[in-house]
């Protein structure tokens, strides 16, 4: 049994911000109370050992819950497998991830689907929730047989990484996924738009003499999905936002009673593209990194609830990849690891946003959205608890990250906050930034 004293908890399902003492015993949350003795913890142990930890200046908080991971397994292993990003995850604080589809092959079956959600199982980490395709090879075309997928174990389903251009299919997926309850997560970018484009367009591009990508690109899509979600009734999330039209559309679309969510990723809630390279591959991301107003937007949109979960689309690549010229780079950015403590960092400590809003974002909201276990800390749920200390500094150094990938804008660099003590269901998963 563990023993956590004087933490300070974080539970947004209990509307919860104050110091308690939590006890773990059988892979749950036992008590929380401001007053424990030792005579009772012992009691309630019932004979079992207990581990007393002195949580005195430290937070704990749900496990975060990441709805928008690319473990790249099955096919693309050398960039990442399932054992190292779920690895990867519970060092960053993140007790379950949602893995997206668009492995080679894509995840548009059950028995992929049930590939995906084993292979979590026996890595043992992080719960490992597969996402299945809305599309079969995600072409964009015939319907995958998203029915059985969720019976296989699918939490969503996406051809993230693709939009879903021709508007009658995604009409047909969103009425189509009603019978499952799911939502369809939507990777919003008109392709004609996009073109080749490799950054957002403005004077950044212009300067680095890239071809730019319009925040348009974007906006276009997303208010098409809102629009055939309001005809539908459907479910549907909205990946990775970087526009201010787009929180825009959405602040309205919610308004007029829209079923629909929305992320938004920590790289474009800290960086612009104003602030780019032409070296700096780690950040080309898609979508590309918007402007400061874009920013401004974002963060503001989290703030407000218009924006409900803030999500890493954590994406691996190999150092070979990243290397190449940015024109040639692929998009992505390795997040797993760092992305807590980058909010922590540049958003929570200056003040533009509260940790409790962090966590509620990360943890109940996705919890919420997705039918998902977590996001809790109320006796009798499942221990998934992160304990944090924000005076934890580190730098990030390519031989400690448990990810394989090592495309991240922080690496060499020192940031402060960390998770140093992660369970899953009970379970001790990290201590002291290891792995166990």
């Amino acid at each position: 049994m563990w023993w956590l004293k004087e933490v300070w908890v974080i539970d947004p399902s209990q509307n919860l911000s104050a110091p308690r003492d939590v006890l773990i015993k059988g892979g749950q949350v036992l008590e929380m109370s401001s007053s424990l003795t030792e005579e009772e913890v012992l009691t309630l142990a019932q004979g079992e050992q207990v581990e007393s930890i002195n949580g005195k200046g430290k937070f704990v908080f749900p496990g975060l819950i990441d709805v928008h991971t690319h473990l790249r397994e099955p096919g693309q292993e050398e960039k990442e497998d399932i054992l190292s990003g779920s690895r990867a995850a519970v060092r960053g604080g993140f007790t379950t991830i949602l893995a997206m589809a668009n492995t080679k092959p894509v995840i548009d079956s059950r028995a992929l689907v049930e590939f995906v959600r084993l292979q979590g199982e026996r890595a043992g980490y992080a719960h490992v929730l597969p996402i299945g395709t809305v599309t079969k090879g995600m072409q964009g075309g015939e319907l995958a047989e998203m029915m059985d997928m969720k019976a296989g174990g699918a939490a969503a389903f996406s051809d993230d990484g693709k939009n879903i251009q021709n508007a009658e299919v995604m009409r047909l997926s969103l009425e189509y996924a009603k019978l499952t309850g799911l939502p369809i997560i939507s990777h919003c970018e008109d392709k004609d738009l996009a073109g080749e484009g490799q950054m957002r367009r403005g004077m950044a591009s212009a300067r680095m003499g890239l071809k730019g990508i319009p925040a348009s690109a974007e906006s276009v899509i997303v208010a098409r999905d809102l629009l055939l979600a309001e005809e539908t009734g459907g479910k549907l999330h909205l990946a990775h936002i970087s526009t201010t039209e787009s929180v825009d559309l959405i602040r309205r679309a919610k308004e007029r009673g829209v079923d629909v969510s929305a992320e938004v990723n920590p790289h474009h809630l800290i960086f612009c593209d104003e602030e780019l390279g032409i070296t700096d591959t780690a950040l080309k991301v898609n979508p590309p990194l918007g402007s400061p107003r874009d920013r401004e937007s974002l963060i503001e949109g989290l703030r407000d609830g218009t924006l409900d979960m803030i999500a890493t689309d954590h994406a691996p690549h190999t150092q070979s990849e990243k290397a190449r010229p940015f024109a040639e780079a692929p998009f992505g950015i390795a997040s797993l690891e760092t992305a807590l403590s980058a909010v922590w960092q540049y958003l929570v400590l200056p003040g533009q946003l509260s940790l409790d809003r962090v966590i509620e974002a990360w943890s109940l909201a996705p919890a919420k959205r997705f039918g998902l276990h977590g996001g809790s800390l109320k006796p009798g749920t499942p221990a998934d608890i992160v304990l944090f200390d924000p005076e934890f500094s580190e730098m990030i150094d390519s031989a400690q990250l448990v990810s394989k990938a090592r495309n991240t804008p922080f690496l060499g660099k020192t940031l402060q906050g960390f998770p140093i003590m992660v369970w899953v269901e009970g379970r001790l998963v990290q201590r002291d930034r290891s792995v166990l």
